[in-house]
């Protein structure tokens, strides 16, 4: 319980809405214009900085703030798939994977794949495999091609999650790579 309480310093307090505002704003573009979402840069990015339990915390946070604003209904019933995500990205931010792009890159594919194993059940069984996303398409594909709404859920995750993870971890890599270390340094453990 300790851990969970140095992640939640007032700096982590203040980042949290910032990441949450990232999400909404890039995701909401993404997941109606493209086949990727990019709506966790700001999940993994609090994950990287502070932690597991800061990087789970604005996961699951922002997908409810976005339900509540009416912005993407289906979010809500993700939250639970985007705090493993924010928590997998403090597991890989405190493992100092996110500081190598190459590291960074491999993170994104185990979290993308992680997700999509997660998610489709969800997407399949709650929305009948129809969430507003751009990815509909590509799950009509897979239902086209003769797969059940979950075994096109997965399919679609497996194709796409992966990629979109990958996008998210290097965006992330390249923002830390801007920040100012006196910034940085404030998340470090002591």
């Amino acid at each position: 319980m300790n851990g969970f309480r140095k992640e939640f310093s007032t700096l982590t307090l203040v980042l949290i809405p910032v990441a949450i505002a990232i999400n909404i704003a890039v995701g909401q573009v993404a997941t109606r214009v493209t086949w990727l979402y990019l709506d966790s840069i700001g999940t993994v990015l609090v994950g990287v900085l502070v932690g597991p339990w800061a990087g789970a915390v604005t996961g699951f946070l922002a997908n409810i703030v976005w339900t509540a604003a009416g912005l993407w209904t289906p979010a809500f019933a993700f939250a639970g798939v985007a705090a493993v995500i924010g928590a997998l990205a403090g597991v890989f931010g405190k493992a100092g994977w996110v500081k190598e792009w190459p590291k960074a890159a491999l993170a994104g594919l185990i979290t993308g794949l992680v997700a999509a194993v997660v998610s489709a059940p969800i997407a399949a069984y709650v929305f009948g495999g129809v969430t507003g996303a751009g990815t509909d398409a590509v799950v009509a594909a897979f239902r086209a091609a003769g797969l059940d709404v979950l075994g096109a859920n997965v399919a679609q995750g497996v194709a796409s999650d992966p990629i979109d993870k990958i996008a998210t971890y290097l965006i992330v890599w390249a923002v830390l790579k801007g920040l100012p270390e006196r910034f940085k340094v404030r998340f470090s453990e002591d």
